[in-house]
């Protein structure tokens, strides 16, 4: 197996979304990197027709460093409930519709649990997961994930972060990831260990590999 290549320079963070954009750029501050997003540079959104996490965050970061001519990262994640079949899953942006609007997510999810009758903390495990993908113009990846295990709360609580982070509480934590700030979300501990969420878990393996610090 070939080492793992460093990323610098400029790199394109393949999202057009803005919730994870603002949780990458948090995230690779401290490496030097200049940042650009898909977004700022009008490339336009894929079609996300892989059958896992990690083929549609590569078909995002490919996609990217081929129209830009520049390394491109992207991450493809979602919610998988155990009481749905692991659902949304792959689907965790679409049951937002096009507008993006979480809203009718939530409830959504709330009212296919009630279906299932899963009304206590044990039938509402849940976990998130990260797929990171950095894609060079010339066709290397490398691939990077992460998981964060809890159960799905019975009402949103808070309004920091994105997505379905009002409804999830990661084991061993009484807050949901709507209710933590950014540094309790995915701050990397002093001690070196991985940040709580999900993207913070596989971007802490991703930057041991293919980051370093400036001097």
């Amino acid at each position: 197996m070939s080492e793992p290549r460093l990323l610098t320079g400029k790199v394109v963070i393949a999202t057009h979304n803005q919730g994870k954009l603002r949780e990458m750029r948090e995230l690779l501050a401290p490496y030097g990197v200049e940042l650009v997003s898909a977004g700022e540079l009008g490339l336009p959104e894929p079609v996300e027709d892989g059958h896992m996490f990690a083929e549609n965050a590569a078909i995002k970061a490919v996609g990217a460093a081929k129209a830009s001519g520049l390394p491109a990262l992207a991450d493809d994640s979602g919610v998988c409930i155990d009481a749905l079949d692991g659902a949304p899953g792959l689907f965790s942006a679409n049951w937002a519709g096009p507008g993006k609007d979480f809203a009718p997510a939530l409830a959504r999810v709330q009212a296919e649990l009630a279906k299932r009758g899963a009304t206590t903390p044990e039938q509402r495990k849940a976990h998130f997961v990260s797929a990171l993908v950095i894609a060079w113009p010339d066709g290397h990846q490398e691939l990077f994930e992460g998981r964060v295990f809890g159960t799905i709360v019975e009402a949103p609580r808070g309004t920091s972060g994105f997505g379905y982070d009002p409804i999830f509480q990661p084991a061993g934590h009484a807050k949901t990831f709507g209710e933590m700030s950014a540094e309790e979300k995915h701050g990397i501990p002093q001690d070196g260990s991985p940040g709580l969420s999900h993207r913070a878990r596989a971007f802490h393996v991703l930057a041991a590999a293919c980051l370093r610090k400036p001097a």
